[in-house]
């Protein structure tokens, strides 16, 4: 009788692992030419054949920008943002309701530290966090829907939140997929429906930071003689966001400090994960990687993060003793 109790959802399982086997093997196959021969083979009924699509798409970890960018191609910018927006909306619920009630094991699994760092900042912030992720990328899109289904957050706060915040980015998707097509026929609107595209990509980037300042949430900074104090004293971490070759060069770097470059950031949080509980300064150049790192640490649950104002031109300025080997490196 168990079995025959659980045999739906084993059943349904099995269907979505074949679906991600056969959408790994088939990846390189998939592209715009093919959804739309596809797609129009429905008639009438194309819209609706390509949500469905859509969903099992990000179901089965296929990329969303392939979507995005056909469903403006094939539906143009504003019918195709409302699908591409509604596709990737269903699909993400899809997986969150897989992991929280069918396949938690797994994806706890396949996830690993970024669970937890997602169950953290869930914890702290609740919807605002899952507003976070899904304006600013720190996680893999689809790997991030499974994952939230592992939280605590609610299901109708997750899907209306979602919702909202990927609307910019499908949105700003399906108008660069439309003026793709409208360049490949010669049309000369798809430069304006281009750089439309591309302006709203440039201010999703500035999305994270006018929302910290709506709600007050301004950065900590630590000046370089504060700092020097506390080097004395011990019990901080520094994490330098630069590139390996400024780490090294001219502008040397400070004693103890780990390099993690910032575009690195994101999927090395674990090599840190030990100093959520103690103060952590983040160094660069001047300031302005640093304050862009210090909202992913807070995102991941990092309390007590500060930025070293002025970062190491400071530093140097003000004649403050800087390493120049390769010896506090942090690599892989």
């Amino acid at each position: 009788m168990n079995a025959l109790r659980f045999a739906p959802r084993i059943l349904l399982l099995l269907g979505i692992v074949a679906a991600i086997v056969w959408a790994a093997v088939n990846r390189d196959r998939l592209d715009i030419e093919a959804l739309d021969a596809w797609v129009a083979g429905f008639g009438l009924l194309a819209p609706l054949a390509y949500l469905a699509l859509y969903a099992v798409g990000t179901v089965a970890f296929l990329p969303g920008a392939l979507f995005a960018l056909a469903g403006g191609a094939l539906f143009g910018p504003v019918w195709g943002s409302l699908l591409n927006l509604v596709g990737a909306t269903i699909g993400a619920s899809l997986a969150f309701l897989i992991a929280r009630y069918l396949a938690g094991d797994w994806v706890a699994a396949r996830t690993g530290g970024r669970l937890k760092r997602l169950i953290d900042g869930v914890e702290a912030e609740g919807w605002r966090f899952v507003a976070f992720v899904r304006l600013v990328p720190l996680f893999p899109f689809n790997l991030t829907n499974y994952a939230l289904g592992l939280t605590r957050i609610s299901f109708a706060t997750y899907v209306v939140t979602s919702f909202i915040c990927m609307a910019p980015g499908a949105i700003a998707y399906t108008w660069l997929g439309h003026a793709g097509r409208e360049a490949l026929a010669g049309n000369a609107s798809a430069v304006r429906y281009g750089l439309l595209a591309l302006g709203l990509l440039a201010a999703i980037a500035f999305l994270p930071r006018l929302i910290r300042r709506l709600r007050g949430d301004q950065n900590r900074w630590i000046d370089a003689s504060a700092l020097a104090d506390r080097l004395r004293d011990g019990g901080i971490t520094i994490v330098d966001v630069r590139g390996p070759d400024e780490f090294t060069g001219p502008l040397g770097h400070i004693e103890a400090a780990l390099n993690i470059p910032l575009g690195e950031l994101p999927g090395r949080l674990t090599e840190i994960s030990a100093s959520q509980a103690r103060p952590v300064i983040l160094v660069c150049k001047t300031d302005k990687r640093s304050a862009t790192a210090a909202a992913m640490l807070g995102a991941a649950g990092f309390s007590d993060v500060s930025v070293l104002r002025g970062g190491m031109e400071q530093w140097n300025r003000d004649g403050r003793p800087i390493e120049n080997s390769q010896a506090t490196e942090l690599t892989r």
